[in-house]
């Protein structure tokens, strides 16, 4: 087995694909938080292409690691390791998976370690962009106020602290200030997260922490700073411990930080850089100036039906997604949702089909290649059904529709929240945003309780007595008939 690193290019076991191109010639000019497995699938793979093309070797990537644990610090360990490379094993639906290395990131940075090496690189005049993927959840917005909030510890700790932060908005705001007394123009922020909007997210963020910090450099941020949105598409699970043994095995190279993901991948990007970006349009992700449209759709079509299975597949007792979708009732609810309830709402894009889009959906979801985990899907539930289903639930709450289906997601969620499936399995879905109290709401009888969280605000639900008792049915029906014989009694309704 051939350790992966830069002198491995050229002895590489048949059958890997490598672009073949002269990394000693490639400096960064976009640094990116938070360097997991979706980056590496998704934008290192189409700076990936851009740099074998040609013509842009000054556009690399330099990560950086923020979170200081275990895994991130064996992460910081292989990175240099391994010259910044790594595998990429794409999953078709049908057919062989193709194994590439990716050596478009090429340089990493460990935070914690040395606070003052990443101002120093966000600093650096060849920075133009900086791009991150901190979750759905990470941008600290109040869910009432949509301000952003400054009295998380960390936070806290970087207001008082700006030359040694721990946040991606205290490295921001600090190489910003920084730049600004030097003369430097802003580099752009970019966010790749799958949020609406998520430039106006990320300038509401990182603007909202500049105002606390200083008010100048915020009015400054305001004119100065792009915030491009985007739309990003790829599943892409994580690798467990087996999965690193079974992709190295089956390239034969050793690689401790390999990654696995369909064959499936999209970007949709607003053309907003002052500083200049990649050519990605070259490698087909799609520059326009109206990615909502694309957004609204990916959003509530995937994302939303992601948060459908995922929950009442785990309450189940399954764990990968592509069994889940094998059950006749979770297929059936799937695609009455997207027929029934998420099509109607939607209009898409010139010469998209929408049920094109569904097809494409549930056989990416059937794909048994990626072994995509329920369980991670389910993770931050919190976040995400405000997020990917809030516009469908308001909406059809509004119309007076028939919200069934939606009510069953929101009952799954409460009792996914339990950790206990149908057949007696505990497990955890971790929920950063919710306190040990507004957990423990999920059991609380009165269904008010739960549908009041601050997570739900604005959504409608506790306003809705049909709502209410209907979700209240559901929540007691998963306790005595499990999620399948609820799910009979949904489907049939």
């Amino acid at each position: 087995m051939i350790k992966l690193s830069n002198a491995a290019l050229s002895e590489l076991p048949p059958g890997i694909q490598w672009a073949g191109y002269d990394r000693s010639r490639l400096t960064a000019g976009i640094v990116h938080f938070s360097v997991g497995n979706f980056h590496r699938a998704h934008q290192a793979v189409y700076l990936d292409r851009l740099i074998a093309g040609g013509g842009h070797d000054d556009w690399a990537l330099c990560g950086v690691g923020l979170l200081d644990d275990p895994r991130e610090r064996a992460k910081a360990a292989a990175f240099p390791a391994q010259d910044c490379l790594y595998t990429l094993t794409v999953c078709p639906p049908h057919g062989e998976p193709e194994i590439h290395v990716i050596g478009s990131i090429v340089e990493y940075l460990f935070a914690p370690d040395d606070p003052e090496a990443v101002l120093a690189k966000l600093c650096d005049p060849a920075i133009r962009i900086v791009t991150m993927t901190l979750t759905e959840g990470g941008y600290n917005i109040d869910d009432e106020t949509q301000e952003f909030k400054t009295g998380a510890p960390d936070i806290v700790h970087d207001l008082a602290n700006p030359t040694t932060p721990r946040t991606a908005f205290g490295y921001v705001a600090e190489a910003l200030a920084r730049r600004r007394a030097a003369g430097l123009p802003a580099f752009t922020v970019q966010s790749c997260d799958n949020l609406r909007h998520n430039g106006h997210v990320a300038k509401t963020a990182f603007v909202g922490f500049a105002r606390a910090r200083d008010p100048e450099l915020a009015a400054w941020m305001e004119q100065d700073v792009d915030f491009p949105n985007s739309m990003v598409d790829r599943i892409t699970p994580a690798t467990s411990d087996a999965d690193r043994t079974r992709l190295n095995t089956a390239s034969d190279i050793e690689d401790e930080i390999p990654v696995f993901c369909e064959d499936f991948i999209q970007w949709v990007v607003q053309d907003q850089f002052r500083l200049g970006r990649p050519a990605w349009e070259k490698v087909d992700a799609q520059i326009t100036d109206d990615v909502w449209a694309y957004e609204q759709i990916k959003l509530r079509m995937l994302n939303s039906s992601h948060s459908m299975l995922a929950f009442p597949g785990t309450n189940a007792g399954y764990r990968l997604v592509h069994e889940t979708v094998a059950d006749p009732l979770i297929a059936q609810l799937l695609f009455d949702y997207w027929n029934k309830d998420v099509i109607p709402l939607l209009q898409a894009p010139p010469g998209m089909s929408l049920e094109g889009y569904r097809d494409k959906l549930m056989e990416r979801y059937s794909n048994p290649a990626t072994r995509d985990q329920t369980i991670r899907i389910a993770t931050d539930g919190a976040s995400r059904i405000p997020i990917f289903s809030g516009d469908t639930i308001r909406t059809i709450l509004e119309q007076g529709g028939d919200f069934r289906r939606l009510a069953f997601l929101v009952a799954s969620f409460a009792f996914c929240l339990g950790g206990v499936d149908d057949k007696g399995v505990h497990f955890s879905t971790p929920e950063p945003r919710l306190s040990a109290a507004e957990h423990a709401t999920a059991q609380d009888p009165d269904p008010m309780a739960f549908l009041t969280l601050p997570i739900f605000a604005g959504l409608g639900m506790e306003s809705s007595p049909d709502f209410v008792a209907t979700f209240q049915e559901y929540r007691e029906s998963l306790t005595a008939n499990g999620t399948l014989g609820t799910l009979k009694d949904v489907l049939a309704g």
